[in-house]
């Protein structure tokens, strides 16, 4: 099987910073739930624009878009939960961690991928090494840790069912906007059921954190459900969870949280498992 090209490669390693930016501003939300909802209303606003100006997905891709949708609304939700006790460096590198070995396991069932050895290594190693970052001493209570796998869980299922969509779907931008309006457009009315109310705006600094991590979260899938529409998935998936370096720094840098020799460790083992998976 052949590498991802290198533009590829810079272009999900891009994504992966974009991705752990907009985690980190949903965890230093006052409110996630509210941060994470209106995330979602301005990336599906941004999509409704955007359809007007690219071509519908062929009709056998709309089923995984619907799919995807549903499976991304509970996504938000778990690490939502997950959020509300544990840390960025803590919550991300289990959901993401998660997520490899299943997309792995996702693409050989369902897109009939072959990994040669070496990328099966790559992966293990990447997703071990996220997985350790999260537990030890100071790891996580039951509770945080289940929605966190959780969170993975629904993490490979998307990322799968977005694999085999864009496929399907022509022009992934068109695959990825319409994805998009269809989870974001419900998640007031996923608020309203769990609050009794709906989401308000307000003009302050959560407001204009919650729009950009929306717009930040919109550019960074978009970048890799292009890329998967050009690239094995596991591969992709892997590659993607780079982002856990990142995250991992911001959470030191913005958010107050410690940085361990084993946390160090952690982020060679992710590097060569990703570089594995992408060489």
């Amino acid at each position: 099987m052949s590498a991802i090209p290198p533009l590829v490669i810079g272009l999900i390693l891009g994504a992966a910073l974009l991705h752990a930016t907009w985690n980190a501003l949903l965890k230093s939300g006052l409110d996630r739930l509210w941060s994470i909802t209106l995330m979602c209303a301005v990336a599906a606003v941004a999509s409704g624009i955007a359809v007007f100006f690219l071509p519908l997905p062929a009709a056998p891709a709309w089923g995984c878009a619907a799919l995807s949708a549903g499976l991304q609304i509970g996504y938000c939700l778990f690490l939502v939960r997950a959020y509300d006790i544990g840390e960025l460096g803590q919550v991300y590198p289990i959901a993401r961690g998660a997520a490899p070995l299943l997309v792995a396991i996702g693409g050989t069932v369902l897109a009939h991928e072959h990994l040669a050895a070496r990328a099966i290594g790559g992966l293990v190693l990447l997703s071990g090494g996220i997985v350790a970052l999260g537990v030890g001493r100071d790891a996580l209570d039951r509770r945080t840790a289940r929605d966190a796998l959780i969170a993975g869980a629904f993490i490979a299922a998307y990322m799968v069912t977005d694999g085999l969509g864009v496929r399907l779907a022509g022009n992934s931008f068109s695959y990825v906007a319409w994805m998009t309006l269809l989870q974001g457009a419900p998640m007031p009315l996923v608020y309203l059921a769990l609050r009794r109310r709906f989401p308000r705006l307000r003009a302050d600094r959560e407001t204009l954190k919650a729009l950009g991590g929306g717009v930040l979260g919109l550019a960074a899938y978009a970048v890799v459900v292009w890329a998967m529409s050009m690239a094995p998935l596991a591969k992709v998936s892997g590659l993607r969870e780079t982002s856990i370096l990142f995250a991992t720094l911001l959470g030191v840098l913005f958010l107050g949280e410690r940085f361990t020799l084993r946390k160090g460790a952690c982020a060679i083992a992710i590097t060569a498992g990703a570089l594995l998976l992408a060489f």
